[in-house]
């Protein structure tokens, strides 16, 4: 019994390492030809990529109810509001509740309308060994280094335009109204939330759940790879 037990492992272990072994020698081999195609066509499919998830799905959140009739992306009450919300529903409240929802996402609209310059420039900058990463990367990994490299710049952008947004749609009288009314309610918990850091991390969260539709969308569908360098590009990665 023993000696068919330590067959087994040695068995199980042996088809672990040759398993690992062809997944290192394919990536390798991907690797190189990646290197030898060169990092122009390689950086320009990748930075093609991103730019058509920008254009494509960013576009769409700048629009009106881009972000409040998005189910993917709606925002919602924070956590810390929900019973804000409940308690508004429950004395008859509901239609002021969905207008404090509303206001949110109609700030979340129009501070994305600023985010193109700031992507375009850290498209721009991609180097190859980035370029490289990414296409070995997994489902988001174009995602992520746009992530990675314009999220502080976004929030520093969006955050004073949802705060001029909130006067501009009337969501600070809105939220003020919501507020006191809801703080008025006997045995309730005062609150007093930042509304504006909340809708900017939303908003954040959203762009980038949208451009990652995109990239995936073009990894794993040939036919959203609409021009040659696409085409290109990505059919290295489908070799993975």
């Amino acid at each position: 019994m023993k000696k068919i037990l330590i067959l087994s492992l040695v068995f199980s272990l042996s088809s672990y390492a040759q398993v690992k072994e062809t997944l290192t020698q394919k990536i390798s081999k991907l690797s190189t030809q990646i290197s030898g195609v060169g990092g122009v066509d390689i950086a320009s499919g990748l930075k093609e990529a991103l730019n058509k998830g920008i254009t494509q799905q960013v576009s769409k959140l700048t629009a009106v109810d881009g972000f409040y009739k998005n189910e993917a992306v709606k925002i919602l009450m924070p956590a810390e509001l929900q019973k804000v919300d409940a308690t508004l529903r429950r004395v008859g409240l509901g239609s002021l509740a969905d207008e404090g929802v509303k206001v949110l996402n109609r700030a979340a609209e129009d501070a994305v309308k600023e985010a193109t310059p700031i992507f375009v420039s850290a498209v721009k900058n991609m180097s190859f060994t980035d370029a490289k990463n990414i296409l070995l990367g997994n489902d988001s990994a174009a995602t992520s280094y746009l992530q990675n490299g314009t999220t502080t710049a976004l929030y520093a952008k969006f955050n004073p335009v949802i705060k001029s947004s909130f006067e501009k749609v009337g969501a600070d009288v809105v939220w003020k109204n919501i507020i006191n009314k809801y703080n008025t309610i006997p045995l309730v918990k005062k609150v007093n939330p930042d509304l504006t850091d909340y809708t900017t991390n939303q908003a954040l969260a959203g762009v980038f759940k949208m451009i990652a539709v995109e990239e995936k969308d073009i990894r794993t569908n040939i036919n959203a790879r609409t021009t040659p360098v696409l085409k290109s590009v990505f059919a290295m990665q489908d070799k993975k």
